[in-house]
């Protein structure tokens, strides 16, 4: 028989939801805790670790498909950047929720505290996300739960509500206090823990929003790797991600999907550039603009002062060379995301902006 569980908690590796599992193991419950991966949080590799240190039974769970299309335009609103952090945590929570049967668990447990985030941690925001997730009722916060009212876990007897806490605000010394209690020596650092609320990401990941209608997990990702660059040809946007040094090109090529353009200079040392074809093939002078763009990242090549040699595959394709002038200033004036740009994602057409 598949082992079952008394709850389902969320995990993020954040302190709080380290504590929010512990609390409820020192009843006696069974806590299975549940690490979401999307491309912009979540890092599942660490399970192991994590298991191991903080005492804990983890799964992972991707969600990088539903949290991208969520993206598009989130119910609630973006953050002060691209963070939907109220969608967040109901995608989450209805996911959670779908997960119970397999599990056995019979309720719900987040590390939220009452106040400490001003987005989706106030009181009315925490109301509106367990309505939306459908989770009223299953749902227990040990944290600050004695500043909310009694859940039924609680009042049925499952959970003794004396021995959850009431925290509350953004400080973290209640919460260090209590890991002490619990033994805990390797504590994560304050972090939000998620890209899209990091100035340099947003600023990688709006483009894909403004200019694709859908944008799928694997552009995201491959937005978040080595330099990024777009240019505009005739009303098409073109981008092209180049490495920054070995271990950059590595996972570049690593992100390689159907239908990607390879760019290598052929007779210099230089970085790895992968191009992504947004709508069709690219037209033979935006592929020489960025052949000679990118070979510019080449010292050698650059310090020739005439022609090199690119070369440029397509992935499941052959070679072809473009012969080009290493050019930082190119027709195409390539460029990388402004953050001015950025800050638009909030009144965007497609998104129905929420600016904390």
């Amino acid at each position: 028989m598949a082992e079952t569980y008394h709850c389902l908690s969320l995990f993020s590796a954040g302190l709080d939801s380290i504590l929010a599992a512990r609390v409820l193991m020192a009843q006696g419950l069974k806590v299975k805790c549940l690490h979401f991966v999307s491309p912009f949080f979540g890092d599942p590799r660490r399970i192991p670790h994590w298991e191991r240190v903080w005492g804990l039974d983890i799964a992972a769970v991707d969600v990088s498909d539903e949290f991208t299309a969520m993206l598009r335009g989130p119910a609630h609103g973006f953050g002060k950047l691209l963070n939907p952090c109220m969608d967040c945590k109901i995608l989450m929570l209805t996911r959670a929720r779908e997960l119970m049967p397999k599990y056995g668990a019979t309720f719900l447990a987040t590390g939220e505290v009452v106040g400490q985030r001003p987005m989706s941690q106030r009181r009315d925001a925490m109301n509106a996300i367990a309505r939306d997730a459908g989770v009223k009722g299953i749902l227990l916060r040990p944290l600050c739960a004695r500043k909310l009212d009694p859940a039924p876990m609680e009042e049925s007897g499952l959970v003794d509500r004396e021995r959850l806490y009431n925290f509350g605000g953004r400080g973290r010394r209640q919460q260090l206090d209590l890991a002490k209690e619990f033994g805990l020596t390797e504590l994560p650092t304050p972090a939000g823990g998620c890209l899209l609320a990091e100035p340099e990401s947003a600023r990688r990941f709006w483009p894909l929003l403004k200019h694709l209608e859908s944008p799928a997990a694997s552009h995201f990702r491959l937005a978040d790797e080595g330099r990024q660059y777009w240019a505009e040809h005739e009303g098409g946007q073109y981008w092209i991600s180049i490495g920054r040094n070995q271990a950059g090109n590595e996972r570049l090529e690593k992100l390689l999907a159907p239908g990607d353009l390879v760019f290598k200079t052929r007779d210099f040392p230089g970085p790895l550039a992968v191009a992504r074809p947004l709508a069709g093939p690219w037209p033979d002078a935006v592929l020489a603009d960025a052949a000679a763009f990118f070979a510019s990242y080449s010292p050698k090549a650059t310090r020739t002062g005439g022609p090199v040699a690119v070369s440029v595959t397509e992935v499941g394709a052959d070679a072809r060379a473009v012969e080009v002038t290493p050019c930082r200033e190119t027709p195409l004036a390539w460029a990388e995301p402004q953050w001015d740009d950025s800050t638009k994602a909030r009144n965007c057409q497609n998104c129905r902006g929420g600016a904390e």
